[in-house]
């Protein structure tokens, strides 16, 4: 196997692993996380009604984004425009789900932007 499928396995076990635990509710909804090379996509989602709340990616006209669409000030900027439209939703509490993405980089500036704007993980 080489090594990129490696990889994607890898990201596919951690993901199930996650999946197992985190379950959005409607008093705290799943804060799901996608990243791509060329940009970064989450959503606010609640799982017994299977509905999204809010959402919010590197290409939404509203978000500003200076440089690369899938960099962490990206990921930045997108966190704080979903603190926002999550908290417009009425939503403060959410449960993290990654998407099998390892805790750093993108997904680390990302959350702590989230954090700052308000959410609470």
């Amino acid at each position: 196997m080489d090594k990129q499928k490696q990889k994607a396995v890898r990201r596919t076990r951690r993901q199930i692993g996650i999946r197992k635990r985190v379950s959005g509710t409607p008093t705290r909804p799943r804060l799901s996380v996608y990243r791509s090379l060329s940009h970064f996509y989450v959503q606010v989602i609640d799982d017994l009604s299977g509905t999204t709340l809010a959402s919010a990616s590197s290409l939404d006209k509203g978000i500003k984004i200076e440089g690369n669409t899938g960099g962490k000030g990206a990921a930045e900027q997108v966190g704080a425009a979903i603190a926002e439209r999550a908290k417009a939703a009425g939503v403060t509490k959410v449960v993290l789900d990654r998407g099998g993405f390892k805790y750093h980089g993108r997904v680390k500036a990302f959350a702590d932007a989230a954090r700052k704007g308000g959410l609470e993980f």
